[in-house]
């Protein structure tokens, strides 16, 4: 009879034990999430990483019932119950999307069978990749390419009209030295002649969208260009009730930019926020570093600066949202449709990125992301 001396069951406990710490804790360690579900159908194992993907705790999660815990993700549910009953691995990464956490998060999943070395199946697990950046970053692609499109079809046109343009403005310019100072007559060349004006000023900001000059690189303090700007904004609104915060983080350095390009794109945000307020309301400018984000999906790594121009005003609704880069497309009278539209293009020559986020009724905010490169 073979003897097992309590010694060595001891031993094996322990090796087991060991083995089972270094396994949770490189489960723990993935980026990914991921999450392991029983034959049974109930959770047995949740990462970090999942719980932010899902807003599940792991104390939430393990032991419920997968179905019943992700009963909103219906994608979710099904393609677990299809692995789990065929024993294939299934993968989507365009369909499936996490809402638990009060928001629509885009994920990318596969789901692989949990076998085991007899080839019994016992269970799945499930990886989750949010994609959120992907997303946006193909949408800036878009974007880019709309603009690029747009902006070759704007340079022709622009400089079809211009010279057109410009014998209007002078032919009005002559005839109003025809008519004596109290003529009626004054007003119609003097509303002709600001009107080319006007048109002229579009046809520039047309150009410079089209062609834009080459950035003139050097060493930029992104705080005191948000300084001067906001300094000279409130002297601007003196007369109105707008409260201006600054959230700026005292340790990010110079950035290589262009120093006029940045002045240009804060400006026009900051002007934007106090417009939207009308009267009275509330400007946050806020400024801090992401150490760990990645522009696309092959690239490493890299710290970006955050820039955030955040007002309390009336809000964009979502169908207006969507075209707010679109070249002519403003909801201000008098606008020219092109400020966001040149924003977005100073940022994309910077290698950044800017993104919009808006709860009607409660306020916009302008996100603008700079490589930190020195």
């Amino acid at each position: 009879m073979l003897r097992i001396q309590p010694g060595v069951n001891m031993q094996s406990e322990q090796q087991q034990k060991y083995r089972d710490d270094y396994y949770a804790t490189v489960i723990d360690s993935v980026g990914d999430g991921v999450i392991v579900v029983g034959s049974n159908g109930r959770i047995t194992l949740c990462n970090p990483a999942a719980e932010q993907i899902t807003g599940f705790s792991q104390r939430q999660a393990k032991g419920a019932e997968f179905d019943k815990l992700f009963s909103l993700e219906t994608t979710l549910v099904e393609m677990l119950t299809k692995t789990m009953r065929t024993g294939i691995t299934i993968s989507d990464h365009e369909n499936v999307v996490v809402r638990s956490t009060g928001k629509i998060t885009p994920v990318a999943v596969t789901c692989y069978p949990l076998v085991e070395g007899s080839g019994e199946n016992i269970g799945a697990i499930l990886t989750l990749k949010d994609i959120t950046y992907i997303r946006e970053l193909e949408a800036a692609v878009r974007q880019a390419d709309r603009l690029s499109t747009l902006g070759t079809l704007a340079a022709g046109l622009a400089h079809e009209v211009k010279n057109p343009l410009g014998g209007i403005k002078g032919a009005a310019q002559l005839l109003e030295r025809e008519f004596s100072p109290e003529s009626e007559m004054l007003e119609y060349t003097r509303v002709v002649i600001r009107e080319t004006e006007r048109i002229d000023h579009i046809i520039r900001e047309l150009l410079e969208l089209a062609s834009p000059r080459a950035l003139q690189i050097g060493p930029v303090n992104l705080h005191r260009i948000l300084g001067d700007i906001l300094l000279l904004q409130k002297q601007a609104v003196v007369d109105r009730q707008i409260a201006f915060v600054q959230h700026l983080d005292p340790s990010i350095p110079e950035i290589m930019a262009d120093y006029e390009m940045l002045t240009r794109l804060f400006l026009n945000l900051i002007c934007n926020a106090i417009d939207a307020m009308g009267v009275d309301g509330r400007l946050t400018v806020t400024s801090r570093v992401l150490s760990d984000y990645r522009m696309t999906q092959n690239q490493r790594n890299s710290r970006m600066v955050a820039i955030e121009v955040a007002d309390d005003g009336p809000g964009i609704p979502p169908e207006d949202l969507e075209n707010i880069w679109t070249p002519f497309f403003t909801t201000k009278s008098g606008g020219t449709g092109l400020g966001l539209t040149i924003c977005h293009k100073i940022v994309s020559e910077h290698r950044g990125m800017i993104k919009a986020e808006s709860d009607p009724g409660h306020g916009t905010k302008f996100t603008v992301l700079l490589p930190l490169v020195r």
